[in-house]
């Protein structure tokens, strides 16, 4: 980014990076995975790092994007491979400020099991939509020999049309991708899809779950919105301690 970037801007960036080193302190990512943001002065770009480890992203591996996934500077650092998540999301969603692409581990096996839809078990997943997370499935897009890969504007766009307008949607043998109408709301539900499924999965052991109606999924969502600064410092304290620690 240039060194005369604006204050909203410089505050966005060190946002970013405090993001990507939350989303690894809490297990949501670890070599791979990314998140991004939209730029907060320019809304057909978006911010995301060059492509490395979440947890050693710095305020100089961020880089700008326009729409299609290309780098705005010339001769920048190449991107991650599945920017094109990010753009297409931000094409399709103007709602949408930030999003997280992540391999979760208790989120996968809900993206691959028929019939165990992701569902919100308590209040802290209560975005997640009671009828089931959907369900990318590349194979309709890129045939049955693809990587699993989001590497094309077109396979983003698809994944945007399956996301719709929820907060979150799974990729088959892949992971997940989430969005938040800001950079700390992304990062709220990115970790709670990954506790909420783990919840899940263990309820599912003892027997029939009792799930959230919609209508606790609409009240919960309007209480926790006003409390994701709470988490954000927290996880953020306990981010920063690991990085000394180390």
């Amino acid at each position: 980014m240039s060194e005369t970037a604006s204050q909203a801007v410089q505050s966005t960036i060190r946002e970013l990076v405090d993001a990507n080193h939350i989303l690894f302190d809490q297990g949501v990512v670890d070599g791979f995975g990314h998140v991004s943001v939209r730029h907060p002065e320019r809304p057909e770009r978006f911010l995301l790092s060059r492509s490395m480890a979440p947890a050693l992203v710095t305020e100089q591996d961020v880089l700008e994007f326009d729409l299609d996934g290309n780098g705005v500077v010339p001769n920048s650092p190449a991107g991650y491979l599945e920017r094109f998540i990010h753009g297409e999301i931000y094409r399709k969603r103007q709602d949408v400020m930030s999003v997280v692409h992540s391999h979760s581990p208790s989120v996968v096996p809900f993206s691959v099991v028929t019939g165990a839809r992701l569902r919100p078990v308590c209040h802290m997943c209560g975005f997640l939509s009671e009828k089931g997370t959907p369900i990318f499935e590349i194979r309709d897009f890129a045939g049955p020999g693809s990587d699993l890969l989001i590497t094309s504007g077109k396979l983003g766009a698809a994944l945007a049309d399956s996301l719709g307008e929820g907060p979150a949607v799974l990729m088959r043998g892949h992971g997940s991708t989430v969005v938040g109408s800001t950079l700390r709301q992304a990062v709220f539900r990115a970790v709670y899809t990954e506790i909420g499924a783990r919840l899940q999965m263990e309820a599912m052991r003892l027997g029939p779950v009792t799930y959230l109606t919609e209508e606790e999924t609409i009240g919960t969502t309007k209480t926790i919105s006003t409390q994701y600064d709470r988490s954000w410092f927290l996880w953020l304290k306990a981010a920063e301690r690991r990085s000394m620690a180390n």
